[in-house]
């Protein structure tokens, strides 16, 4: 009797690349999935799918080859999740080679390839909150997409037009606050930034805070980190008119995207709490939590402002 051998295929590892890449050829999709690695910094392939329009299934394969050809990259920080959650959608950054063809095709500069390096290094705290930013620009990007009636300006096309040359961080508020006969500079960096325009021209400005619920939302010393601080900081320069001298901003809001409802209500509280002259607190903010984004698109009404009433982006 003879026995035939079985030869199972060779599993490639998720996180090392092959030492004999898959047959590969680079295509127009390719190089639009990897410009999309690249806007949103760390960004989940079911995310990546989504904005480029085509399956999963599809998307995961030349994820994997782009990955094996040296594309892009898989932190690995990510093994945090496979013990338990096996089927997580995989998380990709930028690779070098990602970013010489962006280079060659888009003219695109990076600060130097320690971006990269950074990205694919990125510990798990770091990936978690970027892809609750990113959850939050997907479900904007496909609610504009669904309306005839708006367009999406990204935060690069907003920066072109600034009236003041743009630093670092381009879109940081910087103010000085007060405390006890004392005066201390603050700053704030939104996570995301964006506009809506409306079908007669006229145009919404905001700046996003995604909250996972790491930090206190008040300290008893005002000169702590602590979300109480931020709001402060956002009410503060609103008020110094900031957003039209640096942005060329009429005005903007701050939306906020917390845990859950008792989070959000004590942001509130805290809001209510703060006395600032010529203070914009009620209307300058509105918030929601992860829950209710993923049940609507960010642009319906369920956002709560300063005062608990309901409001809309538009």
């Amino acid at each position: 009797m003879d026995v035939a051998a079985v030869c199972r295929p060779t599993r490639r590892p998720r996180f090392q690349r092959a030492a004999v890449p898959p047959a590969f050829r680079l295509t127009d999709n390719d190089v639009e999935i990897v410009r999309v690695v690249a806007r949103h910094r760390l960004i989940r392939s079911t995310h990546i799918a989504a904005l480029v329009g085509r399956s999963i299934d599809r998307t995961n394969d030349r994820l994997m080859r782009l990955f094996h050809a040296g594309y892009v990259d898989r932190p690995r920080a990510q093994l945090d999740y496979y013990p338990t959650a096996g089927s997580a959608p995989m998380v990709y950054a930028l690779a070098n080679r990602g970013m010489r063809l962006l280079r060659e095709w888009d003219g695109v500069e990076f600060r130097s390839a320690a971006v990269s390096r950074s990205r694919r290094q990125a510990g798990r705290p770091f990936i978690e909150h970027q892809i609750e930013i990113v959850n939050f620009q997907v479900a904007l990007e496909q609610a504009v997409r669904e309306r005839g009636d708006l367009r999406l300006i990204p935060a690069d096309d907003m920066i072109a037009s600034f009236l003041e040359p743009a630093g670092r961080h381009p879109f940081a508020l910087r103010v000085t606050l007060s405390h006890r006969g004392g005066a201390r500079a603050a700053c704030v960096i939104p996570d995301f930034v964006f506009a809506l325009q409306l079908a007669n021209g006229a145009r919404r400005n905001f700046m996003v805070e995604i909250d996972r619920g790491t930090m206190p939302v008040i300290r008893s010393d005002p000169r702590q980190t602590s979300f109480g601080r931020k709001m402060r900081v956002y009410l503060a320069a609103h008020a110094a008119e900031q957003h039209r001298r640096q942005f060329g901003w009429k005005n903007f809001r701050v939306l906020v995207v917390t845990t859950d409802q008792p989070r959000l209500s004590s942001m509130i509280d805290a809001l209510g709490d703060l006395r600032m002259p010529r203070s914009a607190a009620p209307s300058l903010f509105l918030f929601t939590t992860f829950g209710a984004l993923g049940e609507v698109s960010p642009i319906d009404r369920h956002w709560l402002d300063g005062s608990r009433r309901p409001a809309d982006l538009i």
